[in-house]
């Protein structure tokens, strides 16, 4: 195993995360029954965000927060929700990539994670 360094890196970890978390019933609805994502669409942006997060590259442009505030409107969002999407997020990165940088994108997503909880749920 090695570290992610690179967007390929980033694209192979997303795109394993999102099959693993889209199979769960307790969260894969709410990507596909309520947000309606298409995979192959959404998958650049996704890059795009944490390849600037993690990589510093790329400009993602697009304000996350009220993305989430739309889908919190269509669907509440639980503590429970983002407990399962961090335990998915960590547990693909340890199987795929060990170093520095995949630490860091865990540290990032518990980060992420707890912040739009709480701004979700102080409205």
């Amino acid at each position: 195993m090695h570290d992610i360094q690179s967007r390929l890196d980033l694209e192979q970890l997303l795109w394993a995360f999102y099959t693993r978390l889209l199979a769960d019933p307790s969260i894969g609805y709410i990507f596909t029954d309520v947000a309606k994502i298409n995979l192959e669409e959404h998958m650049p942006s996704l890059t795009d965000f944490w390849e600037q997060s993690l990589l510093q590259r790329n400009g993602y442009r697009k304000n996350v927060m009220q993305i989430h505030l739309d889908l919190n409107a269509l669907e509440h969002l639980t503590a429970a929700h983002f407990a399962t999407w961090l335990e998915h997020f960590n547990a693909t990165i340890d199987e795929m990539f060990i170093g520095e940088i995949a630490e860091l994108a865990k540290t990032r997503a518990l980060s992420i994670a707890t912040v739009m909880q709480v701004k979700l749920h102080n409205l």
